[in-house]
């Protein structure tokens, strides 16, 4: 508990301090005093220091990339846990001074966790939808479409042109759709929903499409796009299971069954066509 309060002062004071806007600059500073205050009396009870290391860099980065909104959320599930930790400990204690004390930093901690979820806006989150509506559909099609041609050719190159042509004209049509439906959200912009749902599109397409260009076996190229695509769905709905409070793993594992049955319907496809047109393209 001491080492846990060490690090969320830590963290809320490294985010006050990178933080322009005064309102939520102030609310962060006070929260980094509240948690020094609650480390200072773990330490007073334990009787010894419980600093750890915490790296700055990494909060500043992950703060950079994702926005405040996640790093704010992904501390609240902390301040979440600590509550239940605290109430379960009331308990336990019989010393009336040291209980005393414990309430008040439970009653810090309800606080922190009321104010963050009620004052805290990011722009970065509003537009989650539309990343996810072009990183997922991506991810799924083009697998398909790599897995089809695993069934028909034999040419990596070959797969990873048809991933990157297929994706391309795709993220043209999910960008389209993605402004459409944007229209009808008085909370984004339609033409920055349509930009971020392509270049997020097109990112996957890539990224997916990679590995056929660089290695000269196809069932190893789409090995390891499918890792890559895991790897990208998993960062992904880890991103959003913080900031929409929902479960990360039942998602990630729905997501990975709609993924391999996607391929392997796919690859299906593509077998039974090129066993019917004898069509297959040599490496």
């Amino acid at each position: 508990m001491c080492r846990d309060e060490y690090k969320a002062y830590v963290a809320y004071s490294t985010l006050a301090k990178m933080e322009k806007d005064k309102r939520l600059k102030d609310m962060l500073m006070k929260i980094s005093e509240d948690e020094k205050r609650h480390y200072e009396f773990w330490k007073s009870v334990i009787k010894k220091d419980c600093k750890v290391k915490i790296s700055k860099t990494l909060i500043k980065l992950v703060r950079k990339v994702f926005g405040i909104y996640f790093v704010i959320k992904w501390l609240e599930r902390g301040e979440e846990d600590a509550v239940i930790s605290y109430t379960k400990m009331m308990e336990l204690i019989e010393d009336e001074e040291l209980k005393k004390e414990l309430g008040k930093i439970i009653d810090d901690e309800r606080r922190h966790e009321k104010f963050l979820s009620e004052q805290l806006k990011d722009v970065k989150a509003k537009y989650v939808g539309y990343i996810a509506l072009g990183l997922a559909d991506a991810v799924v099609e083009i697998t398909g479409v790599h897995a089809g041609f695993l069934g028909a050719t034999d040419n990596p190159v070959m797969a990873g042109l048809a991933g990157i042509i297929v994706g391309f004209s795709a993220s043209l049509s999910m960008g389209g759709a993605a402004y459409v439906q944007a229209k009808h959200d008085p909370d984004v912009k339609p033409p920055v929903s349509a930009a971020i749902t392509l270049a997020s599109y097109m990112f996957s397409v890539i990224m997916l499409a990679l590995p056929y260009f660089l290695l000269k076996s196809v069932v190893l190229a789409f090995a390891t796009s499918l890792l890559i695509a895991m790897v990208i769905m998993g960062v992904f709905i880890y991103y959003s299971s913080v900031i929409q409070d929902k479960e990360f793993w039942r998602e990630y594992l729905e997501t990975l069954a709609l993924l391999f049955l996607t391929a392997m319907g796919s690859y299906a496809f593509g077998y039974v066509l090129e066993s019917l047109l004898k069509v297959k393209v040599p490496l």
